[in-house]
């Protein structure tokens, strides 16, 4: 079994964000991939969200187990994503990706930051957890201009 990794490309992460909207519509699956994305949160955090944490209205889903979680992310994911370690801890790993994608300019700030937020004991922990590879990280610092 290989490492969980988060979603790379921006064309398979927009697929798998929508899967449970465009292709296979289920509002409570496309808000667990949504907000596990957007929040950086635990799928245990996430799953043990309310409706009315969220949004202020009552609704008539039960709540979902960790396996059924880890179905619904696996589901969209075969479908969306070539990478065949995506997993409910994915989305996590795939918000921290996106936080240091979009601040390349200041990447060392952006994972301390992101160490922080995950609360990592060091930046090369928080590094192989977005999993940053050698090259990438070179490709970072040659675009830097003094």
């Amino acid at each position: 079994m290989g490492t969980t990794q988060p979603i790379r490309s921006k064309s398979e992460l927009s697929a798998f964000r929508m899967y449970y909207r465009d292709i296979k519509p289920n509002m409570r699956n496309y808000c667990l991939i949504v907000m596990g994305l957007n929040t950086a949160l635990r799928i245990s955090d996430l799953l043990r969200l309310k409706w009315d944490n969220v949004y202020n209205y009552t609704c008539r889903y039960q709540p979902i187990s960790r396996t059924q979680a880890s179905r619904i992310v696996k589901t969209a994911a075969g479908k969306t994503v070539q990478d065949e370690h995506i997993s409910c801890h994915s989305l996590r790993k795939t918000f921290g990706r996106q936080v240091y994608n979009m601040n390349s300019d200041n990447a060392e700030l952006a994972l301390v930051k992101l160490m922080e937020l995950f609360n990592h004991s060091s930046v090369a922990i928080t590094k192989r957890y977005l999993g940053l590879r050698q090259e990438e990280i070179l490709q970072t610092y040659d675009c830097l201009s003094f």
